[in-house]
């Protein structure tokens, strides 16, 4: 005897997220790929501070010299709630199908299952768009502000989250003066950058830049003069795709520092449906893969067909709702994310670096 199974059960649609193949992202993927659910609505953000210090020799007889741990770090942060929905009507069952045949002969069953899987998919892309906003975020600013809002067009209150002491100074952000009209130039201060992680004992890698920030860069008369200097291995200019709205162009060596040098020009669709950019066009910054990770609160929901409340840990939580009167079905699909450094300040961003 088969098994019965409900496709509507939140597990069961829990499943069936964790089958949809997962958008590739720059920014969350290369730096916040680490996840770390949480069963409770608060999450546990806990990171050191970078150190370099060097053990003293002992005299003799001494035995030995007490030293202090790393510095160490733990906020207690409740991320925002994502939860976009789509209602599925009588209207939609009978309309044909995206890419399905004109006398495919579904029923409205059948043809309900498909259009639950395509919205499925299609809501968790749309979080996966945020989580990456999110991510680019948290590196430009240390920190993010998440906007709450009450409905589709009504802002209601922002939760800023900061991984930094903001009666101070921001410790991952760097001022160019002058910006960038040379290759020395730029060079003098992509190594200041690469520097301040050295010294604080992080590693550093990475290398990325803004569209115009690259097509003013690619100009520079001495970029050029020292690629084409073959006794020396400044390095080499060899691009390819890194990711949607991403190309890697090549590594470079900065006095020492081979980076890695990445291109972003990801876009996405605001609330007032104007295209943006998750990396400012005239921005740049210096970093390593997977200095971040990104946790998840729990979600607490009533599942359809239930009466008492069920808190679930994970990436994504499906939830069923149903209006009888009305003849419709709503699918919700939830999120908790927050992007966050596993060190403190891991990366060096700066802004405006070119006219």
């Amino acid at each position: 005897m088969s098994a019965n199974i409900d496709v509507f059960d939140t597990y069961y649609m829990a499943g069936m997220v964790e089958e949809i193949t997962p958008t590739p992202s720059f920014f969350k993927d290369r730096y916040f790929g680490e996840e770390d659910p949480f069963s409770t609505d608060k999450v546990l953000v806990e990171f050191m501070d970078g150190e370099q210090t060097m053990v003293p020799f002992i005299a003799p007889r001494v035995g030995d010299i007490p030293v202090d741990r790393a510095g160490y770090q733990i906020f207690e942060f409740e991320p925002s709630l994502i939860a976009p929905s789509r209602i599925l009507s009588l209207d939609d069952l009978k309309k044909r199908g995206f890419g399905e045949a004109l006398f495919a002969g579904s029923t409205p069953a059948e043809r309900a299952k498909k259009i639950q899987l395509r919205d499925l998919t299609d809501l968790d892309r749309r979080i996966a768009r945020r989580e990456e906003w999110m991510a680019a975020q948290t590196i430009i600013n240390n920190g993010v502000d998440m906007v709450e809002y009450i409905d589709a067009d009504t802002q209601g209150q922002t939760v800023p989250i900061r991984y930094y002491d903001t009666s101070g100074s921001n410790p991952g952000v760097y001022t160019v003066s002058p910006v960038w009209t040379t290759w020395a130039l730029m060079c003098a201060d992509v190594v200041a950058m690469c520097d301040e992680l050295a010294k604080r004992g992080l590693p550093v890698s990475d290398l990325v830049l803004g569209s115009t920030t690259w097509a003013t860069v690619k100009g520079f008369t001495g970029l050029l003069d020292e690629l084409d200097n073959r006794s020396i291995d400044i390095g080499e200019i060899r691009a390819s795709i890194a990711g949607t709205g991403v190309t890697y162009v090549g590594k470079l060596n900065f006095e020492g520092y081979m980076l890695d040098v990445f291109v972003a020009r990801e876009t996405y669709v605001d609330a007032s449906g104007v295209t943006q950019l998750y990396f400012p066009a005239k921005s740049a910054m210096v970093s390593a893969p997977g200095c971040g990770k990104t946790y998840y609160g729990a979600v607490t929901q009533i599942d359809y067909g239930a009466e008492e409340f069920e808190t679930y840990t994970g990436r994504r939580i499906p939830k069923l709702c149903i209006n009888q009167e009305k003849d419709l079905r709503k699918l919700r699909l939830a999120a908790r994310p927050l992007t966050a450094p596993k060190n403190k300040a891991p990366w060096i961003y700066a802004a405006n670096v070119v006219s």
